[in-house]
């Protein structure tokens, strides 16, 4: 018989810990197949802060450095100043790189650091309770915001992607999906260009990537996926925001 598919080297042989139906499973999926098929997993290291992507250190089987809220862009920073010839990832949820650790990546992104950064976007806070996010929806509901967000008192969600993209540094932004399988092998080729990127010497690159989360959303799976393709990509349009070589050729 055939074999036509088998786990990544670079995933660790363990049941995924994540609540069921949750996208960081297939995000961390894609990510290992992508280092593998680059053959960079021995000189990878993972930068992962506080919340559910924290779990990825049981999941990769990688280096990883665990870091305070928000601060893995800076310690990112310092692992690849010191080993440029490793391979530097951070792994970071909306809460962290958009709120506690929002000082953090625009500098990092600013000053051009040779390394890549995933963003996983599921416009709340799923570790820690449930509250709103930098980028939660207006209308969307959460722990603080039980009514539904409201931009008079609580501001419009933050497009990150946008943001970063306006800095003269970084080579690539973009933003992708990963709620249906044709999204979800986008991303994955924007997670590749991010990491061939940082090994062609080109600075910093960016991929933002919308998921979900169905224990804080209090949604089933299923409602989870129908919920980001009539909300969250309205608000959140998937895209290449910025990409230096398209804008060199």
């Amino acid at each position: 018989m055939e074999k036509i598919y088998t786990r990544p080297n670079a995933l660790n042989k363990s049941v995924s810990g994540y609540c069921p139906g949750c996208m960081h499973s297939t995000i961390t999926k894609i990510t290992a197949q992508v280092i593998d098929e680059l053959g960079i997993g021995e000189r990878t290291v993972c930068v992962l802060p506080v919340g559910c992507g924290t779990l990825g250190a049981l999941y990769w089987n990688l280096d990883m450095v665990i870091s305070a809220h928000g601060r893995a862009p800076a310690v990112a920073t310092g692992v690849k100043r010191v080993s440029p010839d490793s391979v530097v990832f951070t792994y970071q949820g909306d809460g962290d790189l958009a709120s506690i650790g929002l000082s953090e990546i625009m500098h990092a992104a600013n000053r051009g650091e040779n390394y890549t950064v995933l963003f996983i976007n599921n416009s709340i806070y799923g570790m820690t309770g449930g509250q709103m996010a930098p980028t939660t929806l207006v209308g969307q509901k959460t722990t603080t915001t039980p009514g539904g967000r409201n931009p008079d008192t609580d501001g419009f969600p933050m497009k990150m992607a946008e943001l970063i993209a306006q800095l003269t540094s970084p080579v690539y932004v973009a933003r992708f999906a990963v709620n249906t399988p044709a999204y979800i092998n986008k991303a994955k080729e924007g997670i590749r260009k991010a990491f061939q990127n940082q090994l062609d010497g080109k600075g910093f690159s960016l991929v933002e990537i919308l998921s979900n989360c169905p224990t804080t959303w209090g949604m089933s799976p299923i409602d989870t996926l129908s919920y980001i393709n009539d909300n969250t990509l309205a608000e959140f349009p998937l895209g290449v925001f910025k990409d230096r070589e398209e804008e060199q050729s």
